[in-house]
């Protein structure tokens, strides 16, 4: 009874911490630019210059991303237990310090641990992960007992197909903007509606901060905003398509406003080298970085609700603007929602994988089944 009490809590605590592991790792996968912008803080706040350089910050994040990700899907699938209970030890042995000291100095308002898609106080951060440790330790003091859900031969497979799925999603949110967006500036969402203080008083509006010249989201037709952060960073390698587009843009009628926190030098650099018409405004360095990771990046504004956003490697090509916008598919979308996208997101991995585990366990089961068959054959012809 005793040895089934310890089963029975030795995997739950299994699934507990592989399921916070796969989520944190995935909503990080989905955003490898937010995780490193959150590096960046932690370097500040630590006094660490070096960990703030490029590229270290976004190396770090997508390893993060990545490490967590395949840890949750090891420990799930009770695959190579040794080096996943050492390995999920070590990082909440870390982790957990950590955030007792960011819940006692607030150094970093939000850790960052499932980005934008959860926000927890340090405090709860903290709690979770003194949860999350006490977990682990169970885990590493008990591994022997996780059930294996797949053979120890098959392993490779599962280890490689989740290590080249984390890479694949994550390098395509960094070409890209993030597939499943959890930030407040999404498609569909209305600005000036967004901005509202709610009818509770404790709680914040859902853009709080959005500090530019309130013409842009109080036109009732289309603005173009092209948003960057730091001009002196942008990638200028498609200006020529921003230009179209901005004689687009004045062809139909329609407002096309740069934005960004760099200053007038960087402005007038900009602008020799991509030979720019349209003018900047300045916005909050931050604000910017919420609003998209792509630098720079193109959103669409129509009557006050983003109903475009691209970053600069997937801008509007000349041949798709030759109408009127709102004859135009581009800034008519659909955006899905968060749980559906999650959804489908999570079945391009498990599809694959459970047709993996299904083969694995069918063939096991013939093994099996041959084993006894001719266990049984010998038994007889010895009698």
């Amino acid at each position: 009874m005793t040895n089934k009490i310890q089963w029975i809590v030795v995997n739950t605590c299994r699934l507990l911490v592989s399921a916070t592991f796969i989520f944190s790792g995935l909503v990080k996968l989905l955003d490898p630019a937010g995780t490193s912008y959150k590096i960046e803080d932690y370097a500040a706040a630590l006094g660490i210059a070096a960990l703030a350089q490029p590229p270290l910050p976004m190396t770090i994040a997508v390893a993060m991303a990545v490490l967590e990700f395949t840890l949750g899907i090891y420990l799930f699938f009770g695959i190579r237990r040794r080096m996943t209970t050492y390995s999920i030890l070590i990082l909440m042995l870390v982790y957990t310090p950590l955030t007792l000291w960011l819940a006692q100095t607030n150094a970093v308002a939000d850790c960052g641990c499932f980005g934008d898609a959860v926000h927890l106080t340090n405090w709860q951060t903290f709690l979770k992960n003194v949860l999350l440790l006490a977990a682990s330790l169970i885990i590493f003091w008990r591994g022997n007992l996780l059930t294996r859900v797949i053979s120890e031969s098959t392993q490779w497979i599962i280890s490689l197909y989740s290590l080249g799925y984390a890479l694949f999603i994550a390098f395509l949110c960094i070409y890209a903007e993030p597939i499943i967006d959890f930030r407040p500036f999404h498609i569909g969402q209305n600005i000036p509606r967004a901005m509202e203080w709610p009818a509770d008083p404790e709680a914040l509006p859902e853009i709080l901060d959005f500090d530019v010249d309130p013409t842009l989201i109080e036109d009732t037709s289309y603005v173009f905003l092209l948003t960057s952060p730091h001009l002196e960073m942008a990638d200028d390698g498609n200006f020529n398509e921003i230009n179209d587009i901005f004689d687009y843009a004045s062809h139909y009628g329609y407002r096309f406003q740069g934005l960004t926190a760099s200053d007038g030098q960087a402005i007038s650099r900009w602008q020799d080298l991509t030979g720019a018409q349209y003018a900047f405004d300045f916005a909050d360095e931050l604000t910017l970085k919420t609003i998209a990771r792509s630098n720079p990046a193109l959103i669409l504004i129509h009557d006050g609700t983003i109903v475009g956003k691209w970053g600069h490697r997937q801008l509007p090509q000349k041949q798709q603007l030759t109408a009127p916008l709102h004859t135009l598919q581009l800034a008519h979308p659909q955006p899905e929602s968060y749980r559906r996208m999650l959804l489908k997101l999570l079945l391009w991995y498990l599809v694959p994988l459970l047709l993996i585990t299904f083969l694995d366990r069918a063939y096991a089961s013939l093994r099996w089944w041959k084993n006894k068959k001719s266990a049984s054959e010998e038994k007889n012809r010895g009698e």
